[in-house]
């Protein structure tokens, strides 16, 4: 079994090596307060609550930084009229943002655009702990911590399928509601990344809810 190691830095500046018994590479995770504050406020306010399509989970802990304290499972939105393909892994926070997104923002820009109901979203990546693009030694994932979620394609109830790979340099109307709904993301989203991004984001959306710069209120959305 290999080993991932993990470099957690401390406020006081000391570095601390961690095993996890878990294949992949290293990664490197800071201690940030913040993250079980959020989720706890979360948590705590009633706003995600058990439904038959969203379900409390296990914690994804254990000998790692990676994961949160309750995590959800969440396999649809809309009150079940859009799933979610597999079902999504994340942490409070993100629910309601993922809620609001698919029913504010892709729903209607999928009746806009091509006339037809929204059935279903392709779950691309939800949780897993790993570093940002997979690369050696880089920061921990929002992934790593349940607070991310990868989108690769959208299914119309007329059987039309738009993915962010064939669409974004697509037909007309794929192209526009491809945009629409990566730019009105940041509306919920503190990051939002797609193909003009770089080559990891060729396929598929990327929204998370971290912290950027030093008041926490930047967003990322390109």
């Amino acid at each position: 079994m290999w080993l991932r190691r993990v470099l957690v830095l401390l406020p006081a500046g000391v570095a601390l090596l961690l095993s996890a018994c878990s294949t992949g590479p290293d990664f490197v995770a800071k201690n940030e307060p913040w993250r079980a504050e959020e989720e706890n406020a979360c948590l705590v306010s009633g706003i995600v609550h058990a439904s038959a399509f969203v379900q409390g989970r296990s914690a994804l802990g254990g000998p790692s930084v990676c994961g949160a304290a309750r995590p959800f499972e969440m396999s649809a939105a809309g009150g079940g009229r859009v799933a979610l393909k597999p079902p999504a892994l994340l942490r409070c926070p993100m629910i309601p943002e993922v809620e609001r997104w698919v029913v504010e923002t892709v729903e209607p820009a999928a009746r806009y655009y091509f006339g037809a109901s929204l059935v279903e979203l392709t779950v691309a990546a939800s949780y897993s702990c790993r570093p940002m693009n997979n690369v050696h030694g880089a920061s921990l994932s929002e992934h790593g911590y349940a607070n991310a979620i990868d989108i690769s394609g959208f299914t119309l109830e007329d059987g039309r399928r738009v993915t962010v790979k064939g669409g974004w340099s697509g037909e007309e109307r794929e192209r526009a509601f491809l945009r629409d709904v990566h730019d009105r993301g940041c509306r919920q989203f503190t990051t939002v990344l797609g193909p003009d991004h770089d080559g990891n984001h060729r396929d598929h959306f990327h929204l998370d809810l971290a912290r950027h710069g030093r008041d926490g209120l930047v967003r990322i959305c390109k």
